[in-house]
């Protein structure tokens, strides 16, 4: 019962609010300074004492028990009502309880999950020794010990792992999703850090000064200042809370922010009172008949006051009026004949109005709770909702929002991952403006494909992995040592973010895009193997001319990271003194950023990246540049001062990559396959059928998103056309959307002229079965004005 009155501690309201968080290691009193919240968390709505007021206030938003609230409070007063007020507390009574019961229920399972959740154990440094601490009294400054497999406490800064090169692999499916393993790295100067070394740790000073506690999953800025130097802190040396240790015996951990400061919790949000399009519906028509009610009411209380005025007052020998109303017998027969009557025809109003109560259902309800119960259960049971691979059934979580699954009419949808397995598989290339990929044999002679045809045998190479490979001009060409396709397959085998390890002889990549594994696979079957990296290296084998491997290893200067802003990502290497910039990503920000010597490889390269995105591939760029050593110095201080800024970070180093990522060298493309789910085409053609509007956002090229849009069913043949909208500013949209609602109409005109009314009018109900459009853009400015007229549209409905 304590647990349920137990609230969630978080700072106190009167703080001003927290622009920038300090941290110190192994210091508890300077932390507790600023009363930053504990690591208790509190998703449920109620606790015992705010349950019954808080419940009452919501299930008053009803109309219907509104009403017979105020009707029960009438017939509380003698002169008006007719009838026991008994008749009416008990069905609001019992109405009440059973949606309370139901509420309470349900956040009973909430209080369960928080106490579950609050009552587990980490290791917790305490007085010189880890400790087993319960999550719920671990606070802001302490180090933990975490172990494989286990779940991240809070947003911790991560000190040292037990990984070479201080690496550890997380799972991020209960913040994002997302079940690929993604790698977090610890600063070289934290992870000289042994496992238990314990005196180690409990010497540790150290100041963290970071952002002040946001929602953002994908972006920290931080500094650690450690031994008089500055170091910067981002993105990989946090461990968020939700988050779960894989393939990493040990590791360690500061806590950054705990409880509700926590992003995960950031996230979450309170929980809310939902209410129903039925819900809705339901007000709607109470309302509608409590109007109707005070009509018919309004009508008797009339007639009532005439009928007194003329006749009743004659009556009053028989039925005396009441004490209190002028002109009654029963007093001085103070006041008009008409002052009494309208007394008596507002008293009667109330009473008539008590009278046909019965007319607002308030046992409908109780009903639609009782419906919505049993129908969570069928969906519990449908067979046709079970997953058999998985062996996991449909499962309603709420009995709340039932009835809205039936009346959905926009989805919006990813498409990698969600429409697509988000497997990629290396297809082509377009190398020194040559296009391999398609089946061809040892002198280039393009061949059929059939199932006969051979593929390629990539046994030599012990690294091998599956690859499906049918043209055999690329492996001569590697084989001969041409330069232009070795560039290629060196930059794919050093720029990334991939980690690689051993396991029973056999090399293992974790990568935390499916693209990167796929290319960086692909380089490793051609003989240019990425085998391992530090913080400050980078060592692949290369199969030279002669058929021998030799191992390069490059001194890692700097990664620029990629964002959905930038679209690439570069990597700055050195190797026998030479710096080299290596690049990749969208085609439309690699090529703006090429040298003119490239202007006659680019037109040749940019045919084939047309052709790989009309069949439905994903398509990068590759591009690089030899640095003066000058030139990178220079560089290099200016990244370093970004990197440790704690305003605008972001934006900062985005302006630093900008200055070297410039007067590149194309050195050709790649192209990927994604491959549809199982049953994606039929779920769209069924979806499209039942009337559902579908929105699938992806950030491929046009002709790739048009092709995969037709490969989906999200575009049919029967379209009579795909409308292209490419504008950059809210004009040109706009504009660019008004001639396509003109040439639709013009279209509808020419249909309707071959068509009978009654095939029109059903062809306008279906709203695009016989008739379809589709609009295409890949501009913010575009996406923002759709969506903006879409809300314009929902709350105009």
């Amino acid at each position: 019962m304590s647990r349920l009155l137990k609230r969630c501690r978080r700072r106190d309201s009167t703080d001003s609010e927290e622009t920038e968080r300090k941290v110190y290691s192994n210091d508890p009193p300077s932390n507790q300074v600023f009363n930053y919240a504990n690591n208790y968390i509190c998703t449920s709505k109620y606790t015992i004492l705010s349950f019954l007021p808080l419940n009452l206030f919501e299930q008053f938003q009803r109309i219907a028990n509104t009403y017979f609230l105020i009707l029960l409070i009438l017939q509380v007063i003698p002169w008006i009502s007719s009838l026991t007020w008994v008749t009416t507390v008990v069905p609001l009574v019992l109405v009440l309880a059973l949606t309370a019961l139901k509420d309470a229920y349900d956040d009973y399972q909430r209080h369960q999950s928080d106490n579950e959740v609050n009552n587990k154990e980490s290791m917790v440094l305490r007085d010189g020794e880890f400790q087993s601490e319960r999550w719920q009294n671990v606070i802001v400054g302490d180090i933990i010990r975490m172990k494989d497999d286990e779940f991240v406490a809070a947003d911790l800064l991560l000190l040292a792992t037990s990984e070479p090169n201080s690496l550890c692999y997380i799972e991020t499916a209960e913040l994002d999703g997302e079940t690929n393993l993604k790698v977090r790295q610890a600063l070289t100067e934290t992870a000289v850090i042994g496992e238990d070394d314990v005196p180690q740790l409990s010497r540790l000073q150290c100041e963290v000064i970071c952002e002040a506690p946001n929602n953002v999953l994908s972006k920290f800025e931080g500094t650690l200042k450690l031994n008089n130097d500055t170091l910067p802190l981002s993105n990989d040396q946090i461990l968020l809370r939700g988050c779960v240790l894989r393939n990493t015996k040990w590791c360690y951990g500061l806590v950054i922010f705990a409880g509700q400061d926590t992003k995960l919790m950031k996230n979450s949000g309170q929980a809310k009172f939902k209410r129903t399009q039925t819900d809705r519906l339901l007000n709607t028509l109470i309302i509608g008949i409590v109007v109707f009610l005070l009509l018919i009411t309004l009508a008797c209380a009339i007639a009532c006051g005439v009928w007194e005025t003329l006749t009743g007052d004659d009556f009053q020998v028989y039925l005396p009026w009441e004490s209190f109303v002028p002109h009654t017998i029963l007093g001085t027969k103070a006041g008009s004949k008409a002052a009494g009557s309208t007394v008596i025809s507002l008293l009667t109003f109330f009473s008539y109005l008590i009278l046909f109560n019965t007319l607002v259902p308030i046992s409908l309800y109780v009903s639609v709770e009782f419906l919505r119960q049993i129908q969570s259960l069928w969906i519990n049971w449908d067979a046709k909702m079970y997953y058999e691979p998985k062996d996991t059934a449909a499962k309603a979580r709420t009995t709340a929002l039932n009835e809205e699954l039936g009346q959905i009419e926009y989805i919006f949808s990813d498409k990698t991952g969600t429409l697509t397995q988000n497997i990629m598989t290396f297809n082509k290339c377009s190398i020194g403006g040559r296009s391999f990929g398609d089946p061809a044999d040892w002198e280039g002679n393009p061949i059929q494909l059939d199932d006969n045809t051979p593929k390629h045998d990539f046994s030599k190479n012990k690294w091998c992995d599956k690859l499906v490979w049918y043209d055999k001009m690329l492996v001569r060409c590697i084989e001969e040592g041409d330069d232009s396709c070795m560039q290629f397959f060196k930059l794919l085998s050093l720029c990334h973010t991939v980690m690689a390890e051993t396991k029973n002889g056999k090399l293992v990549y974790q990568a935390q895009s499916p693209d990167e594994e796929a290319l960086v696979g692909a380089a490793r079957n051609f003989g240019f193997v990425f085998k391992s990296r530090s913080p400050s290296t980078v060592t692949i084998d290369v199969v030279d001319k002669d058929g021998e491997i030799k191992e390069e290893v490059y001194k890692l200067l700097c990664i620029l990271d990629f964002n959905n802003v930038r679209k690439r990502m570069s990597v700055i290497v050195e190797k026998d003194g030479k710096i080299q910039l290596l690049c990749k990503g969208a085609d439309t920000t690699v090529n703006a950023r090429l040298s003119k010597d490239s202007a006659d490889l680019l037109t040749k390269t940019s045919v084939h990246l047309n052709e790989y995105a009309n069949e439905g591939l994903r398509t990068l760029a590759l591009a690089h540049k030899e640095l003066n050593r000058q030139v990178y110095e220079e560089w290099k201080e200016k990244h370093y001062q970004a990197s440790i800024s704690l305003t605008d970070r972001e934006q900062k180093l985005h302006d630093v990559y900008e200055l070297i990522e410039v007067e590149m060298t194309l050195i050709g493309a790649t192209a990927i396959e994604d491959k549809l789910q199982d049953g994606v085409p039929d779920a769209i053609a069924n979806l499209a059928n039942a009337g559902i509007k579908i929105w699938v956002l992806t950030g491929d090229k046009q002709e790739t998103a048009i092709n995969i849009g037709y490969s989906s069913k999200l575009l049919t043949s029967e379209m009579e056309e795909v409308f292209v909208i490419s504008g950059e500013t809210h004009e040109d949209v706009k504009q660019q959307l008004t001639d396509a609602r003109d040439q639709m109409k013009e279209l509808t005109k020419q249909f309707s002229m071959h068509t009978d009314g009654a095939a029109m009018e059903d062809t306008d109900m279906r709203s695009g079965v016989s008739f379809h459009s589709c609009l295409y853009g890949d501009s913010p400015m575009l996406l923002g004005y759709l969506f903006e007229q879409l809300l314009i549209t929902l709350i105009s409905k």
